[in-house]
């Protein structure tokens, strides 16, 4: 049985990243930035067509009844209600060991913002990404995130060890963390790959457990 690791659709936040959310100065506090990333940020026309996609090529994958897991935040619940619409009852469920990275009072900021406000954490943010831990109740990669993405994988071992197929709809943070978790690799090698090049949204990173050890299996990428 599979484990997929499905990133988000684009959404707006993507789309229009420093003409819109990213304005500098930031128009809004660091509470309200976080409130509208989880709660208000849905889908580009792209990236409907994106979870569209994932509707066509997933059900294949997974097959019937899979254990499907999103994040609290909109952008996953909404790509995974398109791409899996015919659930039963109760599912997908929504977790928060799936969720973004919580950056505190710095959602949202430029840099140049971040750096202006916070400059003692400017170093770790340029060079040990990390470690740095988000400011005003934010959490860090390699503790807030990585943990969480722990809880999931010893989640997800548990449904494939009696063969349940299981799809995780998170974001680009959360799949770094679960990258370095199931593929035995450290965070920063994880980095060093994604500063190359991000994981496309709608991207579907493919694992199976074998021998008690996750092994990738694949990768697909939508076409849109």
């Amino acid at each position: 049985m599979p484990l997929l690791v499905v990133r988000h659709a684009e959404s707006v936040e993507n789309a229009d990243k420093y003409n819109g959310f990213y304005q500098d100065p930031r128009p809004y506090s660091g509470p309200a930035a976080h409130t509208i990333s989880r709660t208000i940020v849905g889908l580009t026309p792209r990236g409907f067509r994106q979870a569209q996609w994932l509707a066509g090529v997933l059900p294949e994958i997974v097959g019937p009844e899979p254990h499907v897991y999103t994040s609290t935040y909109r952008r996953a619940i909404d790509t995974a209600a398109i791409a899996l619409p015919d659930l039963p009852n109760g599912w997908p469920l929504e977790t928060a060991l799936l969720d973004e990275q919580h950056y505190g009072d710095a959602t949202y900021m430029t840099k140049r913002e971040l750096y202006d406000s916070y400059p003692e954490l400017a170093e770790d943010r340029r060079l040990r990404k990390h470690i740095w831990t988000a400011p005003g109740g934010g959490e860090s990669l390699a503790e807030g995130v990585l943990e969480r993405a722990a809880e999931f994988a010893a989640l997800a071992r548990a449904e494939l060890q009696e063969s349940r197929a299981v799809v995780a709809f998170t974001h680009q943070t959360a799949a770094v963390a679960l990258r370095s978790l199931l593929e035995a690799r450290t965070l920063p090698e994880v980095l060093a790959e994604e500063r190359k090049g991000k994981m496309p949204n709608a991207t579907i990173l493919h694992y199976e457990l074998r021998d008690g050890r996750f092994t990738r299996t694949g990768t697909t990428t939508p076409p849109i």
